[in-house]
Order: C-alpha cells, then structure tokens, then sequence
C-alpha cells in the first residue's frame, strides 16, 4: 500500500516556555497551560492519544496507556515565528534570526516602496492588526495611503481597504515590497491585510495572503516532491515555503475549512505528504488575548479527530504538532511566545512510546523523509525506529 503522511500544525499551540524564553521576553508563558482553565476547554481525543503525557503537560491528566508515540520539542531556530518554525520542522534549522524592525522600517527602504506603488505609506511601527485599523483606517479612507506595520516577528504587512485598493492590487503592492525586502531587510513574510468596513467599523478579510522568503536550502518538501512523490500542501504551507516544493496546494478560510479540505484528502488516493495548518489559534485567538476562543478552537480540533482517525489506513501516519506558541493568557505580550511544542505521531503501524523531550523541530522532518524512503539532507535526527512496529 501507499505510504502516506499527515502532518497538522496547530498554529501557535505550545505547550511551555522554553528555557531561554526570556532572552525573547516571554518567561512564564504557556499556551496549553493557559487555555486549559477555559470552561471552553475539551482535549478528550488528544487525551487518549497521550497529549497529557508529554513532559510538562501533566496538569491535564496523563492516561495509563496512550494509544499514539509523543514527545516535547525544543526550537534549535533563533526564533519564534511562523516562517522559522516551519522551515526547521521541514529540516532548516536558522541559527541566525530573521530581521525584525521594532522601531519601523527604514526611510530609505520606505521612499523605493512608495515610487513602486505611488502610495503614501501611514503608521510605519509594530502594531496589533486590529488597532491598526481603529487608528488609520480613517485616514487610509482620505488618502488612498497604505498601512505598513510590523510586529515582534519578522513582517512587513500592508493592510487596505477592498474598495480603495482591491485585493488583487494589493497582492501587487505585496510583490513589490518582496522584491525589495532582502538582505538586511530581509523579512520573513509580506502580508496583506485588506478589510472592510466604515470608521468605528473595520473588519479584516479572509483574503489575507502571504509572501515568504524563500527557504535558504533544501526542505522536506522539496526532497518529497523531487522524488516523485505527492507534497500536498493545505492552508497556509504553501505561502510559508513559497510555494517550493509542493506538488499541489489547496487555500482555507480558518479552521473548519482547513480540516474538512484534510478530511477530504484522507479520502483520497496519494502518496507522500499531506502537510496542513491550522490558522485561527494564531490570528484569530492566540494574538487577541481570547482564552474562550483558542480554547474552543482546539475543543473542535478534538472533536474533529474523532471522524478523521478512522478514514487512516493501514501505512498512514498521523504528525500533530505546533510551530511556536502564542500565549493568550499572557496579558503583557499579543506576540509569539517562545514555548516548546507537542508531538503526537499516531497510525497503526505506530508504537505508542514517550519520545521524551527532543531538540529539534527538524526531527520531524527527517522522520518523515525515513518512513517515506526519500533521500534528502535535511537537519535533524529522525525517530522512525523507536516508534516503528515493524
């Protein structure tokens, strides 16, 4: 039979500040912790699976007998961001950090943007993305002028009105800013942010897009895709790696789309991997400080298992895990937090082991690359024959 892989990341759903979390200004946080006191909280299927039983994750309920293999994993990236964490999850480990602009974006790089688009820019500091709007929104209405803000991470976003700059043009204003971010100012990702809306009355769309830098080496992807073997990518993943890699990819509105377009590829005859990200505890939770909301998230994640775990055959194999975390019960920061993140890995040919706590997201990949047979010199230290049955 055909040997299949799905891995799921729950955007942002650490489970732990890592032990240098304070060097990124993040100690004590705890993302797991914090939405498992949620009335709204549910991880029964998770539970079983050994979510509980992973190091640090005690506070639960660990269960006597897990039905999966899992582990904690620490980040070698120096880093805590989506395009990081991804990119060492599929074997590039960044041992340089990807430039950030804590105080806005440097004239010079702001003047060859703007002859690019011909638009004034507005705000130009780190910023949250819905107080952006409440503060520029306005103005943004009376001048055509973009919003450029930035974050603790490393983005360069645009946010824009639908009706003063359609979504297709602001993907343009997108590429040209691409173009320009590289080298020292080489951002992780390009966001566009349109909304919609009056003043008093912004809200952001779902048309959101992404444009990442290009991974600087070879990625799990690529070594799946070039030995001819399918690299589905669901969600953002595709953005993420710029679209290297992937034989097919397939967009989501939030999270209950990405899982019934995974849902979906279960029942589908494929080859090789089938890489998903869940997007909504990160934007829509994770950076609101919303504990109800992240908690309910993963609540319907869990339940979504209960469907999604019988349509695995026999050689399939099941990854779920994070990217960072996003703490929203850590009221002084709507950034990223620098967290452990889980690893359950569950299929029928998978024995139910603690892999204990790991260094290196990358030894997802490199496990991945092993059950699949595909060469490919990725980092990271694959654990493939103490969770194999066979």
């Amino acid at each position: 039979m055909s040997k299949r892989v799905f891995i799921i990341v729950l955007d942002s759903c650490g489970i732990g500040c890592m032990p240098d979390a304070a060097d990124f200004g993040d100690a004590g946080a705890n993302t797991m912790l914090s939405i498992s006191k949620s009335d709204k909280f549910r991880a029964e299927n998770l539970r079983k699976l050994g979510l509980a039983n992973i190091d640090g994750v005690g506070y639960l309920g660990p269960v006597p007998a897990p039905e999966a293999a899992f582990a904690r994993i620490a980040e070698r990236s120096k880093g805590k961001d989506t395009t990081v964490g991804h990119w060492e999850i599929a074997g590039i480990v960044s041992e340089k950090p990807l430039p950030t602009f804590p105080d806005g974006f440097p004239e010079e790089l702001l003047k060859a943007f703007s002859e690019k688009t011909g638009r004034g820019v507005l705000c130009n500091l780190p910023y949250s993305g819905t107080k952006v709007l409440e503060d520029y929104g306005e103005e943004h209405l009376k001048t055509g002028s973009l919003i450029v803000y930035t974050s603790a991470d490393s983005v360069f976003q645009i946010a824009a009105h639908e009706d003063i700059v359609p979504p297709e043009l602001l993907y343009g204003y997108c590429r040209e800013a691409r173009g320009l971010l590289k080298g020292d100012w080489g951002v992780g990702r390009v966001i566009a942010r349109p909304f919609i809306g009056e003043p008093g009355n912004f809200t952001r769309t779902s048309r959101r897009h992404d444009f990442s830098l290009e991974p600087p080496g070879k990625t799990m992807l690529d070594c799946i895709s070039e030995s001819g073997l399918d690299c589905i990518a669901v969600g953002k993943i595709y953005d993420i790696f710029a679209g290297r890699g992937t034989t097919e990819h397939i967009y989501t509105a939030g999270n209950t789309d990405g899982m019934a377009k995974t849902l979906e590829y279960a029942d589908r005859d494929f080859e090789g991997l089938c890489f998903v990200n869940l997007v909504d505890f990160d934007m829509l939770y994770g950076h609101r400080n919303n504990v109800d909301g992240y908690a309910g998230a993963l609540a319907e994640f869990d339940g979504w298992l209960s469907g999604f775990l019988p349509k695995l055959r026999e050689d399939d194999i099941l990854m779920i895990t994070a990217d960072h975390g996003c703490d929203p019960g850590y009221t002084c920061s709507t950034d990223h937090s620098r967290e452990y993140i889980p690893l359950i890995v569950y299929g029928k040919r998978v024995r139910p082991v603690n892999l204990g706590t790991r260094t290196g997201f990358c030894d997802i990949g490199r496990t991945v690359l092993d059950y699949l047979g595909v060469e490919g010199k990725i980092q990271g230290e694959s654990f493939l024959s103490r969770i194999n049955k066979i």
